[in-house]
Parts: C-alpha cells; structure tokens; sequence
C-alpha cells in the first residue's frame, strides 16, 4: 500500500495534521515511537479547553479523536531512514518494515540539550521548566532563578519579571549580557550573576538551593533553564532540507520544505515557541497544504 501521506512524530503537530487529512479522506500513516519529549512535565498550559491537561491524557484523547478516521493508521514504530523516490517516499524503521508514501510530513519536534549542572535532572518538570509562558503561572511570587547562557537572556528575565520580583538572572560564567542590560536588570531589583552553577539542591522536586560554582548558596524555590535546541532526527539532513539560522527545517508559509513533497509541522520547522497550540495549529496548516497539493496532483491528472 503507498499512502497519500506519511507522518512521523505522533505530537500536537503529527496528530493535529493526521486529525486533518483523516477527515479529509486521505490514507494516512501515522508514525510515532512513544517518546514523546514532554513526558517529564505535569501538566501543559496555555491550550483553551485542554490547560492543565497531562501530556499522557492530552495523547489518550488526541489519539481516540484521530483513529476513528478508518484512513488513519497509527504505527508505533522507530523510523530509522527515510529517502526521496520519484514519486514519493520510502521509510525503513527498526525492524526492516517498509512504508511507501506519495507525501511526508516531518512533525519528529526536537531535542533540549541542558547545561550540565548536578541535579537538575530530579527537578526538572516538577520545579525547574524551560518555558515561561508554560510555567511561570506556578511560580508566581516565588524566589526563582533564570539560567540561561543564550543572548535571549535578557528577553527571557523581562518576561519572567511579570511572575516574580524575587528573581536572579545567571548567565552560568557566559558574558551574554550587555553591561546596558546587566544595569537596567538591577535597577529593578534583579541580580546578575556569570558565576557558573555548580547544583541544583533540593528534594522530592523541589528545588530548595542553589549552589555556585564559588561554593555560595542562595535559596529558591523555582527557576527556568534555557536549553539548546537540536533536531531530534536526522531526516531533514538525509534529503538534503534547507535549515534555518537557528537549526530548523526551513518552510515557505504552508509548511513546504525544499523538497517536493516534503514538509515539516510543529517544532521542527520554528523551534519556538514550544506549545502545544502552537504544534497543533501549524500540524492542521500543514496539512492542509499537503491535500491541497494532493487534490491538484489528482484532478489534473
């Protein structure tokens, strides 16, 4: 069987994209390992109807709403190597299977590469996050840290000053502040540090303290940490995908990449923001592009 449109990655995007095509009568092969990489965190926000919602009910539900479509076919698989064919594409996963279809979408997210920094690990998702438009509603008023080795450094501590006065920026013994910015910060009550973090310290999830590198401590309840972003799959390298500046796959405004046929859904394209609106509404432009280009290919015939 050559489906109209394979998908591999089974997050917001994947599945918002699934949802689309299934409904529109399209053979859909939905693609996806179970790794989802939100599996740390409580609970997603900023998604009307869902906020609050587990990541793990979010694809309980998302999966019964999308499978009822008897053209979808969800196959919990690895991928391991995919390649451009005249008319299509071809996918291999760990077993050796097969799959052959005439579209792709790329909906495979990305991988956050964090600071190397002694128990952060056993906090992170329960006190310490990444997004503050995820999180910063549960940390409100609290005494927080923001570590962040980024040039967005200064962006990021302004919008976490709208969820707590109580708060101290470290750039973990970068220079990637401005000595305008480092002042403006502490004129409102922020303190800056470069000192290198040496641990996070608490228990249970809850971060208590946080150790530098000098041995000093502070107490905090909370913080954010800006990781890397990378792709979490080698595919758009092995059909050749033009990238952005920041390591994405580049797309026009519909979701196509460089290679006919070929697209990208969710954070594989943009990156950030990472939400799940965000995934989700970008999977059902993409995929409404893809039966675009299928309804033209088909009716021209």
């Amino acid at each position: 069987m050559i489906y109209d449109c394979a998908i591999i990655g089974g997050g917001p995007a994947g599945l918002n994209a699934a949802l689309v095509l299934g409904r529109a009568r399209r053979s859909v092969a939905l693609i996806d390992n179970n790794r989802p990489r939100n599996a740390v965190t409580h609970a997603s926000h900023g998604f009307i109807t869902r906020d609050g919602v587990t990541p793990a009910e979010f694809r309980r539900v998302a999966y019964e709403e999308v499978l009822r479509y008897p053209s979808v076919h969800h196959l919990q698989t690895e991928v391991v190597s995919v390649s451009k064919l005249e008319s299509g594409f071809e996918l291999f996963d760990t077993s050796g299977q097969c799959v052959q279809a005439r579209k792709l979408i790329l909906a495979t997210g990305v991988k956050e590469i964090f600071p190397h920094i002694e128990g952060f690990y056993p906090l992170y998702g329960k006190s310490l996050f990444n997004c503050p438009y995820c999180d910063g509603w549960e940390l409100r008023d609290q005494p927080l840290i923001l570590v962040s080795e980024h040039p967005t450094v200064y962006h990021t501590a302004k919008l976490l000053f709208n969820w707590s006065k109580d708060l101290i920026v470290c750039t973990n013994g970068r220079t990637s502040l401005s000595q305008e910015q480092t002042k403006k910060l502490q004129s409102k009550g922020i303190v800056v540090t470069e000192q290198p973090v040496a641990a996070f310290i608490g228990q249970q999830g809850q971060l208590e303290h946080v150790r530098f590198a000098d041995g000093s401590e502070v107490p905090r309840s909370g913080g954010f940490v800006s990781p890397r972003f990378v792709p979490s799959t080698p595919f758009a390298e092995q059909l050749g995908c033009e990238r952005t500046e920041s390591g994405g796959i580049t797309t026009d405004e519909i979701g196509r990449t460089s290679i006919p046929g070929l697209y990208a859904a969710g954070d594989a394209s943009y990156f950030m923001p990472s939400q799940l609106v965000y995934a989700a509404a970008d999977g059902s432009r993409t995929a409404m592009s893809v039966n675009m280009d299928l309804t033209e290919e088909d009716f021209e015939k």
